[in-house]
């Protein structure tokens, strides 16, 4: 064959496809093989790229501070001040304090119980929910 011919043959080729290579499962680009060809797999030297890597620079006064720790406002408080006591410390306290009556809340029982036999009597004959119970009063 003339080279001619090879030429149309190989142009050909390129525009006219298989039928199964135009449409299905054969089409779609996961079938198709996923090594590159020689001319694509290394484009450029890693040691000459053709863009300018682009750094970006700026004053440090106009940078956003990102560090957490100083914008954190739950560690921004002043410690809590603990102080150990001793028995020491303890006991003089306890023999410096003197308690007073208006310290401690009222009593609001004043009155004594007195139980009759008569309440015992009734109490065992018909029990009712509202009376205290005899075990709790230390009767039974």
């Amino acid at each position: 064959m003339t080279s001619a011919a090879k030429s149309l043959l190989q142009t050909l080729r390129r525009y006219i496809k298989k039928p199964w290579e135009i449409t299905g499962p054969v089409a779609g680009p996961e079938y198709m093989d996923a090594v590159p060809k020689a001319t694509e797999y290394r484009v450029f030297c890693p040691a000459t790229v053709p863009q300018e890597a682009i750094i970006p620079t700026s004053d440090p006064e106009t940078v956003f501070d990102i560090k957490y720790f100083s914008r954190d406002q739950r560690r921004n408080r002043p410690p809590i001040r603990r102080t150990v006591l001793k028995k020491a410390d303890v006991v003089k306290m306890m023999t410096e304090t003197s308690f007073d009556v208006n310290d401690f809340p009222r009593v609001y029982l004043t009155d004594k119980v007195t139980l009759s036999l008569n309440f015992y009597i009734q109490a065992r004959a018909q029990p009712n929910f509202n009376t205290p119970s005899l075990a709790r009063l230390g009767l039974a």
